[in-house]
């Protein structure tokens, strides 16, 4: 068989999966792939075009395929009940699962879909995405709560899963999490569009789009509407900012890793200019001018950090703090991995929101605590994943 591009980058696809979802996952991607080389009958859901890096050689990819046919060889029945199918609603396209022999309806997973990741397209009115869910195996008749991740750029969903490390954390059925995937044709590097005013606003462009995705989530999925959550790095990162300041009513609490605040940058020069001068945004855009009350953040920062300069941490914090950022004292720590850090905790007073901000001494542009078979990750640092999700789950929505 000769393998074009995105086949191998389909094969790179089913080899994450397999490490990080399960064989059953793996082998859909596989089947999916097959499926799309011309000549191949029952073409499924399009080939994975969103793999961070290609495999060395076809061999390599060849020897993706047969370690994950192996470990469905060993698992046959359940491989088979998790063929995915593409199944068109008003506004999504889900992969659904069979299970015992039944198909699951789309928009209405049942109990036996759980346990694995899934991966679905959302189109609204101002585009389409494909993201993957994390449904963990303690999923049932109770609502979880849902954190919302967002990659950086470079990344996609597949790549932040095993970088992060949160399905792990999800999978006693903590909660579920949702992996938005920038497209190439979107963006060149795949990079959220944090700094163009059109991605800045409600109801605009990637901001409403997003916002939109997590909704879809809520209405097929069983999931508490007062726990919703959304984190990225970098430009991920600036897009949670943005999608907390924006949709206050949808999230309960933000997660910043490495990111920009809102109304940083208003094109590609000055994002550029931005990231490495460490410019406070412009209060005086629409942007950044609050829709509402902030919502509770917990922030991440390497202070070794030559992508996207420290100061912006210091930036959003004192956007939703005020004053009381400056007096807030940092207490210092030292992680399992090596790396000491200060973090601040800042109750929020006056209608301001709690925040926690940790700054990472010596961390670079990658995520503290995250694991190395993912991009842009940093074991040394501590456990931003757990920390976060510890801050998202302290902190429900306020009715």
């Amino acid at each position: 068989m000769n393998m074009n591009d995105d086949f191998l980058k389909s094969m790179q696809d089913a080899a994450r999966l397999l490490q990080t979802a399960g064989p059953r996952e793996a082998t859909a991607a596989i089947q999916r792939a097959l499926g799309s080389l011309p000549g191949q009958p029952g073409a499924g859901l399009a080939p994975a075009t969103f793999a961070q890096k290609a495999f060395a050689s076809a061999t390599a990819a060849a020897n993706a395929t047969a370690a994950a046919a192996a470990a469905t060889t060993a698992n046959a029945s359940a491989a088979a009940n998790a063929t995915a199918a593409a199944t068109p609603t008003a506004t999504a396209r889900t992969a659904t699962a069979t299970a015992a022999g039944r198909p699951a309806s789309a928009g209405s997973p049942t109990v036996e879909d759980t346990g694995h990741t899934v991966r679905r397209t959302f189109s609204g009115p101002t585009g389409t995405r494909d993201y993957l869910l994390y449904i963990p195996s303690a999923y049932a008749d109770t609502p979880l709560p849902l954190v919302v991740m967002l990659h950086g750029c470079t990344q996609d969903g597949v790549d932040f899963a095993a970088g992060t490390g949160m399905n792990r954390l999800a999978e006693p059925g903590v909660c579920l999490v949702a992996y938005p995937i920038q497209r190439q044709s979107d963006n060149m590097s795949k990079c959220w569009n944090w700094f163009r005013p059109a991605d800045q606003v409600r109801g605009g462009g990637e901001a409403a789009l997003l916002a939109g995705l997590t909704q879809d989530i809520l209405a097929n999925y069983k999931v508490d509407r007062r726990r919703v959550y959304v984190a990225g790095l970098s430009a991920g990162g600036a897009m949670a900012a943005i999608l907390g300041h924006a949709y206050p009513d949808l999230y309960a609490a933000v997660g910043i890793h490495s990111g920009l605040d809102v109304g940083a940058a208003r094109d590609v020069p000055s994002a550029l200019a931005a990231m490495k001068s460490g410019q406070a945004p412009s209060r005086n855009t629409i942007t950044a001018k609050s829709r509402g009350p902030v919502l509770p953040t917990i922030v991440f920062q390497g202070d070794a950090d030559t992508t996207v300069h420290p100061q912006h941490a210091e930036h959003i914090v004192r956007r939703i703090s005020g004053p009381a950022a400056h007096t807030a004292a940092a207490h210092r720590g030292d992680a399992a991995g090596g790396r000491s850090y200060s973090k601040k905790v800042i109750p929020g007073e006056a209608g301001r929101a709690d925040v926690e901000h940790w700054t990472i001494h010596g961390g670079g542009h990658a995520w503290a605590g995250g694991d190395r078979t993912g991009s842009y990750t940093d074991p040394m640092g501590p456990d931003a994943s757990r920390e976060m999700l510890r801050f998202f789950l302290a902190h429900p929505k306020v009715d």
